[in-house]
């Protein structure tokens, strides 16, 4: 793979998952009732943000009737809503919303992804869909390990994808591996791996995961990766 637009072309195109691949186009047919006059994308979702980028962030699965219906992460869904805001508060977004792929945004030295690329039935990858997917996160971290810095992983799941993942792309992951924690950092051969809280709406309602607690990681990333934030 020579570049991220060629590896991104690949992702949208993979149909390795049957249950996954039913469950997106099912969804993008049935569509929900707000949203009956949109075309979903209905396709896996590659990754978002700059090919030089030095922060990554990595979360756990597009959603249904978000990233699956707009065909970019963590775009036209709450959580979406919440950390895009939190990255223009910090200054590592253009804009605080992130409502369809032709809106605008723009991040800063910043890329977005996730281990799985397709939405799962009741945002539940199996431990299968996500061993299938690794190899696509394998490949975007070794296209951007010259510029990379840091990682913030959002939550255990991606976590427990993402450790894998920096391993056979080339890191050094300590022994036993590092266990999930919101704010946790652990530094791979250079680069500084960061968790925090899911996006979720159940975290961010329930305020397990508040605006200042998730703008605190993203700043500490941030300034690990060497990008000006505020």
């Amino acid at each position: 793979m020579d570049s991220l637009a060629e590896l991104d072309t690949r992702v949208a195109g993979c149909s390795a998952c049957p249950r996954l691949v039913e469950w997106r186009e099912e969804v993008g047919r049935t569509k929900r009732a707000a949203f009956q006059d949109w075309t979903y994308w209905a396709r896996p979702v590659p990754g978002f943000g700059p090919a030089d980028a030095s922060l990554l962030i990595i979360g756990l699965a597009p959603a249904a009737h978000g990233g699956n219906r707009t065909g970019r992460m963590f775009t036209g869904d709450r959580s979406g809503d919440v950390l895009y805001r939190a990255m223009y508060e910090v200054g590592l977004a253009s804009q605080p919303t992130s409502v369809a792929a032709d809106d605008g945004l723009e991040l800063h030295g910043v890329r977005v992804t996730a281990p799985v690329h397709c939405a799962p039935p009741e945002n539940k990858p199996t431990p299968g869909e996500r061993d299938t997917c690794r190899p696509w996160l394998v490949q975007e971290l070794t296209l951007l390990r010259p510029t990379l810095r840091a990682v913030v992983v959002l939550g255990a799941f991606g976590w427990q994808a993402a450790l894998p993942a920096f391993t056979e792309a080339g890191w050094t992951v300590p022994r036993p591996r590092p266990v999930f924690a919101h704010g946790a950092r652990v530094p791979l051969d250079g680069l500084n791996l960061f968790g925090c809280f899911h996006v979720s709406q159940r975290n961010t309602f329930t305020g397990k995961l508040t605006p200042e607690m998730l703008r605190d990681v993203l700043r500490r990333a941030g300034q690990a990766a060497g990008l000006p934030v505020k």
